[in-house]
């Protein structure tokens, strides 16, 4: 039993802790992920629509949910892989 926990021990990856330079990558990474989704959806505002739709750039719900999914995907890849790096 003590060999199969070993094993599973180095198959997770470390993770890094939340720090700043965590934070301003996962926002790039949103950033990024909106201004892609901003040229690449064709109907941007279709469903229901935001509250303030000019903070969200025109998007209805559903291209927010998306872009925003997609930021976080993005992030994460991006954080771990720099962490893997020793970049961050």
């Amino acid at each position: 039993m003590l060999h199969l926990t070993s094993i599973l021990a180095t198959a997770i990856p470390t993770t890094i802790e939340w720090n700043l330079n965590v934070a301003f990558t996962m926002i790039v990474c949103n950033i990024v992920a909106i201004a892609i989704g901003k040229f690449t959806i064709k109907y941007p505002n279709e469903g229901p629509q935001m509250p303030s739709s000019n903070l969200f750039g025109g998007f209805g719900l559903p291209a927010v949910l998306a872009t925003t999914s997609f930021g976080h995907l993005l992030g994460a890849g991006v954080i771990l892989g720099l962490a893997n790096l020793g970049a961050l």
